[in-house]
């Protein structure tokens, strides 16, 4: 049954899947949400069966879901499709989320993404890149297709780490590595170390959580590697302050230091409904370190100037602020207002902005 489950999602082009004892199917379809009433209310037998499928024959995750109430991995149905899956328990009982993978990485030109920032990843071969943005955001997805553009553009090593994997990567004009945590590797911080031995030109790594993992991702990017991360923060300020308060005070200035010579760029993204059509486009704030960026990331008392830093850098460098790209997307009839002014960071100052009325105040 879940195989049937699976494919009617991928029928109703879902891009997620919700399973819980005690709920019939549910999916996410263009984010608004769809109760599946052809199939039953799942039982805790009809889960015990999900679970095994999902599982296969890794006995270690089994016991990581019944000691830690949780488990990440990947399932596949052959020749269709693949997901990222997450089992937990709630409640005492449990469930499951999928998110769709296709087999093949979308091309760049196909995400309505900014071209500055592929622009920005090829051109640089050493620094770190941070893609943000809430579960659900295409960080996954953007992080994907720029990886594959190097493979088709460069000759490098790139090794990836990632929890689980998604995409399934081929060498073309690079040779590429992809280990899973859990599987390949223990955690993030040590498949990350061990990658710096493995004689990279890239590297990827699914997730910065750690003080361990950022340090190290750090230190990469400053001894010559191109480095690629995400954080599940919302922009290029929050990003900053969450990655050098990760660090004990006494280090942070160091860190600080680190942070305004190796960063190259942080995107941070949101994917929003469509007007035009049905699907969802994604809202980009776009951060490149300028020498401007620069200063301020060494200050901490300048951090909170990093939006309009931003925002005035549009014109010279490509970048923009959330607000500036809502602005771009309603103009060209991509989103409506009511989205835009829902999903701005500064809602009063961007509707005056849109019914044509000068606020004064740039964002």
């Amino acid at each position: 049954m879940l195989q049937l489950i699976l494919k009617k999602a991928l029928d109703l082009d879902a891009s997620d899947i919700h399973i819980k004892v005690g709920a019939k199917p549910v999916y996410r379809i263009h984010k608004r949400l769809h109760v599946d009433d052809e199939f039953p209310v799942i039982t805790d037998e009809h889960f015990a069966l999900f679970l095994k499928e999902v599982v296969g024959k890794s006995e270690k995750k089994k016991r990581e879901f019944e000691e830690l109430g949780e488990i990440d991995l990947s399932y596949s149905l052959p020749k269709v499709s693949r997901f990222r899956v997450n089992v937990y328990k709630q409640r005492g009982t449990s469930g499951m989320a999928f998110r769709v993978i296709p087999f093949q990485v979308p091309p760049f030109k196909t995400l309505n993404l900014p071209e500055v920032m592929l622009k920005t990843a090829l051109s640089n071969s050493k620094g770190l890149i941070l893609v943000t943005g809430p579960t659900g955001s295409g960080k996954s997805t953007t992080l994907a297709s720029i990886i594959e553009e190097i493979n088709k553009n460069f000759r490098r090593v790139i090794v990836t780490i990632e929890d689980p994997i998604e995409y399934l990567l081929r060498d073309k004009n690079c040779f590429i590595v992809q280990r899973e945590v859990g599987i390949d590797t223990q955690s993030f911080a040590r498949g990350l170390r061990a990658a710096l031995r493995e004689d990279p030109d890239v590297i990827m790594v699914g997730e910065i959580r750690d003080t361990e993992t950022a340090e190290i991702a750090l230190q990469a990017a400053e001894t010559g590697h191109l480095v690629f991360s995400t954080l599940h923060t919302l922009d290029a300020k929050e990003t900053v302050n969450r990655l050098i308060g990760m660090f004990k005070l006494e280090v942070r200035d160091q860190i600080r230091q680190m942070l305004a010579g190796t960063l190259i760029a942080v995107f941070s993204q949101r994917l929003l409904p469509r007007a035009d059509k049905k699907g969802s486009i994604p809202a980009v704030e776009i951060m490149i370190n300028t020498g401007a960026i620069k200063e301020a990331l060494l200050d901490p008392d300048r951090i909170d100037e990093i939006p309009d830093l931003v925002a005035k850098g549009r014109a010279a460098y490509g970048t923009q602020t959330f607000d500036q790209h809502l602005e771009e997307l309603y103009r060209k009839g991509l989103i409506d207002f009511h989205t835009a002014i829902l999903y701005a960071t500064k809602p009063s100052d961007l509707e005056l902005k849109l019914r044509g009325i000068s606020s004064g105040a740039e964002f």
